[in-house]
This record gives structure tokens, C-alpha cells and sequence, in this order.
């Protein structure tokens, strides 16, 4: 039986027709990791040229990522898949550690700039923002700095005679 002579080509352009729908498919999951490191990197880059609410906001941006991926896991658990879940967990992890050790750089910034009670404020957010367990080496760090920056600058206690 012979092949009808445009059906090797139908079949070669149904094949190139469904690798570049494959190409222009988004993978949202890799978007979000570039944005995550995006936002990361223009934090340090901001940190180096002392734009710090530049920095406090691109770190706000990681951690609202992280709120929202916790809140799709918390949605989704149940209905899809476990490897979506499993992949969306593993990013919403990822961002809140950026967000969490960039805290901490941001409260090193202000102890070298001597600004003491921003260090001070900055390590307190972490104490207090970052509860869950996975969060504890985060806390520990944070309260670790406050000891130190109490000897470089003890806190001042007022009292009335």
C-alpha cells in the first residue's frame, strides 16, 4: 500500500506544530524560581548602592510570593496530584529561606552602618515573622545577632527617678 504523497509532510509538520506549542507552553513553576532569584539579586544589588527600601521591597516581593504558593499548596493538597503540590511546596519553601536569610543580611547592613535599631528591628521581624520548625535555624541566627549587637550596643534602659 503506498502513502498518499503529502502525508509524510502532514506528519513532519504535525510533529514541528506540537514541539513549538511544547515551546511556547509556559512552565510557571520556572518562571516563579527566576522571579524568586530575580528579586534576590536586585536585594543584594540594592544593599550595594545603600538603596535599602529598594531592598525591603524586592524582599517583600519574595515573601509574598511565599504567602501565595502557601496558600495554593493549602488549596491544591487535596486536588491534584501529588508532584504539582510536591513542586509548588518545594518553591514556596525556597522563597521563604531567600526572604528569611535576606532579613538577616539586611540586619548585617544596619550593624555595619552602625544603625543599631534598625539591626535591631530588622533581626526582631525574623524572631517574629518565621514560626514554623523549619524556620528555627532562621530564628536562632536572628536571636544570636541581637546578643552580639547588644555588645556593640548595649540597649538603653530608662528609668524614672
Amino acid at each position: 500500500m503506498t502513502r498518499p504523497p503529502f502525508a509524510s509532510y502532514r506528519s513532519m509538520l504535525l510533529v514541528a506544530c506540537s514541539l513549538l506549542l511544547a515551546n511556547c507552553a509556559h512552565d510557571t513553576y520556572q518562571e516563579r524560581a527566576n522571579l524568586i532569584k530575580s528579586h534576590a539579586e536586585a536585594f543584594y544589588g540594592n544593599l550595594k548602592t545603600n538603596r535599602v527600601e529598594s531592598a525591603i521591597r524586592d524582599n517583600e516581593q519574595i515573601e509574598a510570593m511565599a504567602s501565595e504558593m502557601g496558600n495554593t499548596v493549602r488549596k491544591r493538597a487535596g486536588q491534584q496530584g501529588t508532584t504539582t503540590v510536591e513542586r509548588e511546596f518545594a518553591l514556596m519553601k525556597t522563597a521563604n529561606e531567600a526572604a528569611a536569610t535576606n532579613w538577616l543580611a539586611l540586619g548585617q547592613y544596619f550593624t555595619i552602618k552602625r544603625q543599631y535599631p534598625q539591626a535591631r528591628t530588622t533581626y526582631r521581624r525574623v524572631i517574629d515573622t518565621y514560626t514554623n520548625p523549619t524556620d528555627r535555624s532562621h530564628r536562632e541566627q536572628a536571636l544570636r545577632a541581637l546578643r552580639d549587637l547588644d555588645m556593640l550596643n548595649p540597649p538603653t534602659t530608662t528609668t524614672n527617678p
